[in-house]
């Protein structure tokens, strides 16, 4: 598998991780703070957006570190 290829996986299953434990966070601040679960726009936002956020910053470094491991 090409070094991208690998990064690219790494990377993604890194995000959604991050991006599925970031939106149950918000769940729970959510039913803490108001007794209920009301899932809003906003939150599905906020959780996709910390997967982008993590899948460029960890496809970035796994695609270094794939790299720096040829060499």
């Amino acid at each position: 598998m090409s070094p991208t290829m690998k990064a690219c996986s790494k990377a993604l299953l890194t995000a959604l991780i991050n991006g599925v434990l970031a939106f149950a966070l918000m769940l729970l601040v959510e039913f803490g703070v108001s007794g209920t679960l009301h899932i809003t726009e906003p939150y599905l936002w906020a959780g996709l957006l910390v997967c982008l956020v993590v899948f460029v910053a960890q496809f970035l470094r796994q695609r270094h570190l794939c790299r720096a491991c040829k060499h």
